[in-house]
């Protein structure tokens, strides 16, 4: 199964993330199926790849807490006709 997860990057305290497709049993670092967006928490800065997360999500792909937050807030379920 698929999972958008995010892959943290930066040095200490100054974490930022990308946003991943990933295999379920794989670790958080380990290698992605594809890179689909980019989130910076300090700046709360989110760069999105809708065009590759919505066949993603269409395919039946799981996301975490943070990144259906991340999602919803950009309306993402709108545009594949999720109501969330």
């Amino acid at each position: 199964m698929v999972k958008l997860r995010l892959k943290r990057y930066g040095r200490k305290q100054r974490a930022t993330y990308r946003i991943i497709a990933i295999d379920v049993q794989s670790r958080r670092e380990g290698r992605a199926i594809q890179e689909v967006g980019f989130y910076n928490p300090r700046t709360d800065q989110t760069q999105l790849d809708v065009s590759v997360i919505v066949p993603f999500l269409q395919k039946g792909a799981q996301t975490t807490a943070t990144v259906y937050n991340i999602l919803k807030k950009a309306r993402v379920f709108e545009q594949i006709g999720i109501n969330s």
